[in-house]
């Protein structure tokens, strides 16, 4: 589908990875770190199992000769739709053994934009989860199989009506290494697609390549200051960059041993931590406040990672935290706490080694001086520090880079006096719900067509746990009534689960006669912020 060729660079960089991909670092950790664990999977419910890195790649091998055998080709797009589990891992590893790229998607999906991201990458073939199963079926009708694990996301066996049968069950993708077809390594070869949400109304598919993995397994296991005794907890989802980029791709680098529960639980955290004898973790700021509800016990955690450098947090848990700044779009932290020096409370960080940072006022042309908030733009070579490209989407390609070649984030920043950098805040049209990027633009594509909606406008309302929740101000069509209407909102919340997942669905609507208006009569997103209280 994507034909990827960095015609500008490839020619004439020499990838710090050349000669390398994904298998080569698969293979070399199953040779010097053979017997050591590399995946430990601590399920809600069901036994926790362990896999050595030996374990971990002939499980990988086998499951890519067992898509081979099922048609799946170098170049094919495979739709995986998982939460947290081994599976996951497999696949990961085994769309890069047989040189497909793997598309991973947000489970949370609605039933739409699942269609949309199996039409759109042109998948070949997709696999999921029983309870998943049926809504995959009925939206990705055009992949040529799928394949359901045979556990529940949170572990156990699934009810008889969720029960793949034998042909389309994960464990029938199965098949013996020998027959898999040699695959030369190269750096450049796309490798993963994550579909992200940004300024435009359809998520984008971040397209990495090989290069851009092990630049993420390398820089971030730098950053973290990750070493081979390193127990990594992720209960972050690993269809998401955090997970991928910032916790298991670099401990494979370093040789250490990822934790992975289905997703975080505040009640099973410190269960799981202590026995397994966590030492890092990312975090997010709603995690924390929820483990703070619960007593705090002498733990192995030396270090967790989140958004600004030892915030308050650390005193209660007894670590230190490393602030970063990164993008799906960016691979690793392009603005990182120092790991191994003090960093400013509350700060975010400084540039990266390897990444390009630039500060703008408003014109786009000025940079900030100390103390200023401005315009966050990232430098680097697409496919090693920066993604190689939107798939299939020149104009959203022609619209997020500069034309001397900077990407855009749509995030501002403050560079302070003492040089550090401070996240500010975020594109208006951008909300971060409880970790989760989403797009107000995207809700009000759907919220605009339903019956009875003349203007809608969608905003973040600050939220105690989850920072914030979208919600939706609606100008109603001319002659449906503004005061008592209770239809329309329930006509708006009813679409909005249809297409949406579901933590982009907006939490109230508001039915009102105007909106503030700033210039060209846009409507004054910053002053519909200021109506609403904090919710949660």
């Amino acid at each position: 589908m994507s034909a990827f060729t960095p015609a500008d660079d490839r020619g004439r960089i020499v990838n710090p990875f050349a000669g390398r991909d994904l298998n080569w670092l698969l293979d070399f950790r199953a040779e010097t770190r053979r017997d050591h664990p590399f995946l430990v999977w601590e399920p809600f419910e069901g036994e926790r199992q362990v896999w050595t890195y030996g374990q971990f790649r002939e499980r990988v091998l086998r499951v890519a000769a067992g898509l081979h055998r099922r048609g799946v080709r170098a170049g094919d797009y495979l739709l995986v739709h998982l939460d947290n589990s081994p599976e996951m891992e497999f696949l990961w590893f085994a769309c890069a053994r047989l040189g497909a790229v793997v598309v991973t998607t947000n489970t949370r999906s609605a039933g739409a934009e699942l269609e949309y991201f199996a039409d759109h990458c042109g998948a070949v073939a997709a696999i999921t989860q029983p309870e998943l199963a049926e809504t995959v079926a009925k939206n990705a009708r055009n992949v040529k199989w799928v394949a359901v694990t045979e556990h529940l996301v949170e572990g156990g066996t699934p009810p008889a009506g969720l029960r793949p049968d034998k042909a389309s069950a994960f464990s029938s993708l199965d098949g013996d290494p020998a027959d898999l077809p040699k695959i030369e390594p190269d750096p450049w070869r796309p490798g993963s697609v994550q579909y992200t949400s940004g300024t435009t109304s359809r998520p984008k598919g971040v397209l990495w390549t090989q290069g851009n993995a092990l630049w993420g397994a390398r820089t971030s296991a730098v950053h973290e200051n990750l070493n081979e005794n390193d127990v990594h907890h992720v209960v972050m989802p690993s269809f998401h960059t955090n997970a991928r980029t910032y916790s298991i791709l670099p401990t494979m680098w370093v040789g250490g041993t990822v934790v992975m529960q289905p997703k975080f639980s505040a009640r099973r955290w410190w269960d799981v931590a202590l026995r397994n004898k966590c030492t890092w973790a990312s975090t997010l700021p709603f995690f924390l406040k929820a483990l703070m509800q619960h007593e705090i016990p002498k733990h192995h955690f030396r270090m967790f990672g989140n958004a600004v450098n030892e915030p308050p947090f650390d005193q209660a848990f007894g670590v230190r935290t490393i602030g970063w700044w990164g993008m799906t779009e960016t691979v690793s932290q392009g603005i990182i706490g120092d790991a191994l020096l003090r960093n400013r409370p509350m700060s975010t960080g400084r540039p990266a080694a390897g990444y390009g940072i630039r500060v703008l006022r408003d014109d786009l042309a000025t940079p900030v001086g100390p103390g200023e908030t401005g315009h966050l733009q990232c430098h680097g070579v697409r496919g090693i520090q920066i993604f190689a490209e939107y798939l299939n989407n020149p104009q959203a390609m022609r619209e997020s880079f500069t034309d001397d070649g900077w990407f855009i984030t749509g995030d501002r920043v403050t560079l302070d006096a003492d040089g550090m950098i401070t996240f500010a805040d975020r594109d208006k049209d951008m909300l971060k719900v409880g970790g989760e990027n989403v797009a107000a633009s995207e809700i009000e594509r759907v919220i605009a067509v339903v019956p009875g909606v003349h203007e809608c406008a969608v905003v973040a309302q600050k939220h105690r746990m989850l920072d914030e929740v979208p919600v939706a101000f609606v100008i109603p069509a001319p002659g449906v009534p503004v005061e008592g209407n209770n239809e329309l909102p329930a006509a708006i919340m009813a679409a909005c689960a249809a297409q949406l997942a579901d933590f982009k669905r907006p939490r109230q609507v508001f039915l009102v006669s105007d909106m503030p208006r700033s210039t060209l009569e846009k409507v004054h997103k910053v002053e519909l912020r200021k109506r609403l209280p904090v919710a949660g």
